[in-house]
């Protein structure tokens, strides 16, 4: 009887050992954007209740807010990789010098979004003209720009906590972050029940309370993470607040390089989805109502592989970094390889028990009947995508692990813009299959992205070998 061979033995247990690392990162980080995801399901649930004129003003003003964010955060995110990288390269060598490069990183960091806030307050202060540019109901633009006045100085705290939060992340530490959102999910619903509705003797302030509210639990992450940093064991030797006002100009220039494209990338996609979502008003309301259902869960669902994603980043740059570029080719896989698991299971059970998932947003009775009926539709093939999504997410998170930033996005620019929203107008509007052809065509980017972002890491990882 043959025996495997000792290399085959050390193969298995290397692959098993990144696996087992992978799943160590990845379950807190995961949790971390769920609870992000509870925070603002918190603010809709509370202006819900407060009134339908709130809930969509709030709607509008915070397309403007995740868009500034969006266009904030590629810097911010790209401190991880840039410090895993120092991480794996320094590993075998001198503290000091690992502590000065990773300390740069995070002050470069937070100097990228001191540079950017000029920008950003002129967009957020002009919420109302550019709703009222996209043709938005006076009112309703007037309120949310209400929203926006005490919502929109958190922006320069949400991105440094990004910041803080890839500086943890990148040195193996996934549960500071996750420990501070969890004490801000409390914060804001707590904030939100006291502003939006006057409690415990306060006035009641209706959208700009709501506002106030998520703008101080930003504020509280920002200040909670920045305590974890300066106080943890592990953390405060870096002393990421030391000499704050020396520039570090390489790094900046690094940070800009690989933070750029990893936000427009971002952009890319959530504009595909959020084009979807206005395209879906051509086919009336139940249409929207099914839509809006149907991708929430989803948006779920790909916490999930994101939060593995985020690990792949770390351990494939550390692995980079070190100069082992077998172990990054593993890291990476090993995260794809994870992502396809996970999305499978949720596939069967979108599979199996659509109706019953889409009765949890909406009561199941006849008069939603046909909103239902459609949202299984769209459910089917979110099913079907379950996979891709996975896919896609882990391999580019895998090749920022690289610091491969620039190609990604191109390839994601064009799996989503000239492949998918292209079909999503063909199939919607063209042969007439109206939502379930604007769905198809989501699959259909998000297919053509899996393929090419796997392909790209298949390609570059042998490349290092």
């Amino acid at each position: 009887m043959d025996r495997p061979s000792p290399t085959a033995i050390s193969d298995r247990a290397a692959w098993l050992l990144e696996a087992r690392e992978l799943l160590r990162l990845s379950v807190p980080l995961a949790a971390t954007q769920i609870a992000q995801m509870v925070i603002l399901a918190t603010d809709t649930a509370m202006l819900g209740h407060f009134s339908k004129d709130a809930l969509a003003a709030a709607a509008l003003g915070n397309t403007i807010f995740f868009m500034a964010w969006l266009m904030g955060c590629g810097l911010p995110m790209a401190v991880s990789p840039v410090i895993a990288h120092i991480q794996g390269e320094y590993a075998d060598s001198a503290q000091a010098r690992d502590h000065r490069d990773v300390r740069a990183a995070v002050r470069m960091g937070l100097w990228s979004v001191a540079l950017s806030m000029p920008f950003f307050a002129v967009l957020l202060f002009f919420t109302r003209d550019l709703l009222l540019l996209f043709g938005e109901d006076p009112k309703l633009a007037a309120d949310a720009a209400l929203y926006m006045s005490s919502l929109g100085w958190c922006l320069p705290f949400a991105l440094a906590f990004q910041v803080l939060r890839s500086f943890s992340t990148a040195l193996s530490l996934a549960v500071p972050p996750l420990i501070v959102l969890g004490l801000a999910v409390l914060f804001n619903a707590l904030g939100d029940y006291a502003l939006i509705f006057g409690h415990f003797g306060l006035a009641p302030m209706g959208l700009f309370g709501a506002g106030l509210a998520s703008a101080s639990s930003n504020f509280f992450t920002f200040v909670a993470m920045l305590g974890f940093s300066l106080l943890a064991p592990k953390l405060r030797d870096y002393r990421i607040l030391h000499r704050l006002l020396r520039p570090d100009w390489k790094t900046l220039a690094e940070l800009l390089r690989l933070g750029l494209p990893m936000g427009v990338t971002m952009l890319f996609e959530v504009a595909m989805f959020n084009g979807a979502t206005l395209a879906m008003g051509a086919f009336g309301t139940a249409s929207i109502a099914a839509h809006q259902i149907a991708i929430t869960i989803p948006s779920l669902t790909f916490m999930v592989p994101l939060g593995i994603g985020l690990a792949a980043t770390v351990r494939v740059g550390m692995a980079a970094g070190a100069g082992d570029a077998k172990a990054a080719r593993r890291a990476g896989f090993t995260a794809i390889a994870m992502a396809m698991t996970f999305m499978c299971a949720t596939a069967l059970l979108l599979l199996l028990y659509p109706r019953a998932i889409a009765s949890l947003w909406l009561p199941d009775t006849a008069d939603n009947a046909q909103v239902l009926a459609l949202a299984v539709t769209f459910l089917h093939v979110a099913a079907a995508f379950q996979l891709m999504d996975g896919v896609q997410v882990t391999a580019a998170m895998s090749l920022r692990g690289l610091k491969d930033a620039r190609w990604p996005m191109w390839l994601a620019g064009a799996s989503y813009w000239l492949a998918g929203a292209p079909m999503c107008v063909f199939l919607g509007f063209g042969l007439g299959l109206k939502g379930l052809g604007i769905w198809l065509g989501l699959a259909f980017g998000l297919l053509v992205a899996s393929i090419l972002l796997s392909a790209r890491f298949f390609i570059l990882s042998r490349r290092h070998n």
